[in-house]
């Protein structure tokens, strides 16, 4: 596996961080202003008519404080509304010339800076990280050749497949709307019944209520450009393409009752873990894979390549690694860089273009409606977080919180006293042209005939998925429709997926008291093994370990395993009963991160039970236990020094699987790093 790249210092920064910098600013170790720039004799108390008296309405400094407090808060995204952003690199692989002229794909090595915005959809900004949702993954580059932004989620495909259904899609989603309830949750009637009623929903909903929807970190979540891009070279020739983001830590996911636990807490989870990660200088790193269709073999597959709401296998449509990117710097202020962040899927560059896709083309305009709500305007590109490394000229002007200053005489063209500029530039010199694709037919209000394939794929996916993930499933089902409360609602579901396999519908119809469902599952028996996260890579890299650890523990042993794990870049956490140092029985002295009350099971990948002697014995044992039992419920390893066996024996009710001890064990930090690379010990009792 690959290692973290070193750290970037600020002296060496790529294109966008340079231009970045001139855009901090320091407040600490200068004197307190108004935004004028008028210095503050008193910062602490209004002005008023003797001291117990009215506040004066010429105490400006006071309003101008109050008032910019009043209104910091802008328009929260309607969908996407909770998100994190961190700073990046992308670096080819190769020249991709051949397919594209893209000019950031045209040199192996070539390097792009970019700006990445993981997110959730349902909630707000205040719900939790780990909610069962849809994710965001979008990616801005800053290009040569202007902003490119690759819009994409954690799943490769969509709800419904025609725009017009979108906000449909959305507002069943979202909180009811009669007392906004559930928060971060599709378990309510409202997107049951819409699912029910709007079946193409099938296959997303496969995935929804599969472990890809509760990753374990966003460091482990594939992302996927979702749409059908065009890739054009030089000759005009085009390619369908599919855009994969592949995780290098590979694809986990948390369990159901964990992503609900950890969303109580610690609501930052996912955001803490990613901000954490990279300052410690374990970069994520992500390859950038192409799945491409020559245009003359657009109608060779037994699906439309244009839905979106199906998949390309890619045992037959092989994804090509054409790039990685490394994520190594958080944001200097969330608010500036994070929150004004804006996306737009129409923000390309010469080599990529759209296809028919119904869903990608309905996308092409309301980014920039919802841009311009939010951040007060058409002058969002030049916000700094926004702004492209490459110069832009236009004759567009004015507007809310313009930044340039324009010194032209001329804004129009055609001209003759600029000479015809700003003005246009050849394709050849690296002008954006549409793809000049020939189309035909009549003006309709209708939906392809090959769209209406809706429980094929959705076969294909549970036919994908391991034992395990299957139950999973069933599982998440079960939870979600036994929250819907309309009886009607629950057994259309359960009837519209007994098209997908007969005994998951049967066994959920059982779980939430529906009635068994009639008919079969469509004769599918194709299956996609890189769809099931059984096949994805494993590595103990940068998984979290809680260390149960109280004084007089054998320091030696304790010392060469905590060595061993950070060898393998585990993070470890020491755990204790208080704050401070713990001391072994030869006086090692080792630092306390973390209390049994601070923190909890949920959030540790696996356990390294020491023990010891606390003060009060009872309460750390009590602790001790609980924390064994969690992480024992939940199938993570857990490894056993000498000094902590006495808290978890073999017995007639369990069989320790993935339990590993180092008493008389010469291989025991091997084995337990082995075991912290599996994960979860499924066959465990």
């Amino acid at each position: 596996m690959e290692k973290p790249p070193e750290n970037n210092s600020r002296e060496e920064q790529n294109k966008k961080n340079e231009q970045l910098e001139q855009y901090l600013i320091k407040n600490a170790d200068n004197p307190i202003t108004t935004n004028e720039g008028l210095k503050v004799a008193n910062n602490e108390n209004t002005l008023k008519a003797g001291d117990r008296g009215p506040v004066l309405m010429e105490d400006f400094h006071f309003f101008q404080k109050q008032m910019h407090f009043d209104t910091e808060r802008i328009p929260e995204r309607v969908v996407h509304a909770r998100g994190f952003g961190v700073h990046g690199e992308f670096e080819a692989y190769k020249s991709m010339k051949k397919y594209t002229r893209a000019g950031f794909l045209q040199e192996k090595g070539l390097k792009t800076p970019v700006f990445v915005r993981f997110s959730t959809v349902q909630g707000g900004k205040g719900s939790m990280d780990t909610a069962r949702d849809i994710r965001g993954f979008a990616v801005k580059f800053y290009t040569d050749e202007g902003n490119y932004d690759l819009l994409g989620l954690q799943f490769p495909i969509f709800v419904i497949h025609d725009a017009f259904k979108f906000v449909d899609s959305q507002h069943a989603l979202k909180p009811e709307p009669h007392n906004d309830m559930p928060t971060a949750s599709a378990a309510h009637d409202n997107f049951w019944d819409f699912v029910a009623n709007n079946q193409e929903s099938a296959h997303f909903v496969m995935w929804a209520m599969s472990d890809r929807a509760v990753p374990r970190s966003y460091r482990m979540m594939e992302g996927f450009g979702i749409n059908i891009f065009r890739f054009v070279n030089e000759e005009g020739k085009s390619h369908f393409v599919r855009f994969h983001w592949k995780p290098m830590l590979g694809v986990h996911s948390l369990l159901n009752e964990e992503s609900l636990i950890i969303g109580g807490v610690d609501p930052d989870y996912h955001r803490r873990d990613l901000s954490e990660a990279i300052e410690r200088g374990a970069y994520p790193v992500y390859e950038l894979g192409v799945q491409m269709i020559a245009e003359e073999d657009e109608f060779k597959f037994d699906f439309d390549v244009i839905d979106p709401t199906k998949v390309w296998p890619e045992e037959i449509i092989p994804v090509e690694k054409i790039g990685k990117m490394t994520l190594n710097r958080n944001v200097d202020n969330f608010f500036a860089e994070t929150e004004q962040v804006a996306f737009d899927v129409t923000n390309l560059v010469p080599g990529i273009n759209f296809s028919n896709d119904p869903i990608l083309q309905g996308r092409t305009f309301t980014y920039k409606i919802t841009q311009q709500h939010r951040l007060g305007g058409s002058n969002y590109p030049d916000l700094p977080i926004n702004k492209s490394i490459c110069p832009f000229h236009n004759n567009q002007r004015d507007s809310f919180n313009r930044y340039r200053i324009d010194v032209d005489q001329v804004n129009y063209f055609r001209n003759s006293i600029a000479n015809n500029t700003p003005g246009p530039t050849p394709p050849e010199e690296g002008g954006f042209v549409h793809y000049p694709e020939q189309v035909e037919g009549k003006k309709v209000k209708a939906s392809s005939e090959t769209f209406k394939d809706f429980f094929s794929h959705a076969r294909l996916f549970w036919n994908s998925m391991s034992s395990v993930e299957k139950q999973h499933i069933i599982e998440a089902f079960s939870f979600e429709l036994a929250k819907v409360k309309n009886e009607s609602v629950r057994q259309q579901v359960v009837d519209m997926y007994v098209n997908v396999d007969k005994e998951m519908a049967t066994k959920i119809a059982e779980n939430i008291g529906a009635n068994p469902p009639e008919g079969e599952n469509v004769p599918v028996t194709l299956a996609s093994p890189a769809l099931s996260q059984e096949n994805t890579p494993h590595y103990p890299y940068t998984l979290k370990v809680g260390v149960i650890i109280a004084n007089g523990f054998d320091g030696e042993e304790v010392k060469n395993t905590l060595e061993t794990l950070n060898q393998n870049g585990v993070f470890v956490v020491l755990i204790s009963e208080k704050l401070g140092t713990v001391t072994g029985a030869e006086g090692t002295v080792l630092k306390v991160d973390q209390i049994f009350v601070s923190t909890h099971h949920t959030l540790y990948d696996s356990l390294y039970i020491v023990g010891g002697e606390s003060d009060n014995q009872t309460s750390f044992d009590i602790n001790t236990l609980d924390f064994i039992n969690g992480i024992y419920k939940y199938y993570k390893p857990i490894g056993v020094a000498t000094t902590g066996q006495s808290y978890i024996q073999p017995s007639e009710y369990n069989n320790l699987d993935g339990v590993v001890f180092a008493a008389e064990n010469q291989d025991f930090d091997e084995e337990f790093v082995s075991a912290i690379t599996v994960r979860r010990f499924w066959d465990r009792k």
